[in-house]
């Protein structure tokens, strides 16, 4: 069936951080009513009498989303997620890094295990004008890069990067194939741009693991004092060390449980919009909410 582009925009906004942080701190979510009913799935629940429960909306708005053409930035980052990481990873031994600064950009989704893969998104709606400025800046940070895209974007994706891009290609029927692997270059990344990329007290921690002495210095002196001894440092051992640090500081245990909890349409969120361990099980309260309560959530407030 198709679509306006507002039952398209309702859709993807349902897979939104604000939704889904309304639903884990209030228990509801007066935004979700609203685009629920700006979608083409608001007739086909009215008319319904059963039990049908918040996360089957969820679950119906995704396999809407997946339809090629339609298909956003949250379907490509779902099949990442549940490809890449889910499929081959759990949360106490790798972690998931999205809208991690890298330089003048920010990393859709990056992926730390024994070392660094970032992916940048081109979805079915998106354009590949940033695409050269955003590869320049992941290879400072990480050590293989990746593109996945629709398929109508691949061959130009191909001939515009260099060899140790990999690409890959999110197919019709939502499978990921790759196309060309990345060749690993973590030698080559730059120090003072991964300092950035951190918190102060990561970048601490990651001298402290060196071996290198944290100055003796007034707090607002420590960034630039840290940044010059970066600045010196080996590629590759901050590199390496950054991977360590982050996977403790950036972990996804507290999310295994949440997760486990969860349909597959909502799992990436839970990863991407992560929630306090307090909010996890309103979240799951309110994803099995009866749809004929949570039409009215908007009404009750």
């Amino acid at each position: 069936m198709t679509q306006s582009p507002t039952q398209l925009s309702a859709l993807s906004r349902l897979f939104s951080s604000s939704v889904f942080h309304e639903l884990a701190k209030k228990g509801r979510s007066p935004l979700f009513c609203r685009l629920f009913k700006e979608t083409i799935l608001s007739d086909r629940f009215h008319h319904k009498n059963n039990d049908d429960i918040v996360s089957k909306v969820f679950d119906d708005a995704f396999k809407e989303l997946q339809h090629f053409g339609y298909r956003d930035e949250y379907v490509f980052r779902a099949a990442l997620i549940h490809n890449k990481f889910l499929g081959h990873h759990n949360l106490r031994e790798a972690s998931i890094l999205t809208e991690f600064r890298a330089g003048a950009c920010k990393a859709d989704l990056a992926i730390l295990n024994g070392t660094s893969t970032v992916y940048e998104i081109k979805s079915d709606r998106d354009s590949l004008a940033r695409l050269t400025n955003q590869i320049e800046n992941y290879r400072k940070v990480f050590a293989q890069i990746y593109v996945i895209a629709s398929e109508k974007y691949v061959d130009e994706i191909l001939n515009t990067t260099s060899r140790e891009i990999g690409v890959l290609i999110l197919n019709r029927k939502n499978g990921i194939k790759t196309k060309r692997k990345a060749i690993d270059c973590s030698d080559l990344v730059c120090t003072e741009t991964i300092f950035e990329s951190l918190r102060m007290s990561e970048a601490q921690a990651i001298l402290k693991d060196l071996n290198i002495p944290i100055p003796d210095i007034p707090n607002t002196m420590q960034h630039a004092a840290l940044r010059e001894i970066f600045s010196r440092l080996n590629p590759k051992r901050v590199h390496d060390r950054m991977v360590i640090t982050l996977k403790k500081t950036r972990t996804l245990e507290p999310l295994e449980n949440l997760v486990f909890h969860l349909p597959n349409s909502l799992k990436p969120a839970a990863i991407s919009f992560q929630v306090r361990r307090s909010d996890h099980n309103r979240l799951i309260k309110a994803i099995t909410t009866p749809m004929r309560e949570a039409v009215d959530w908007g009404r009750s407030l």
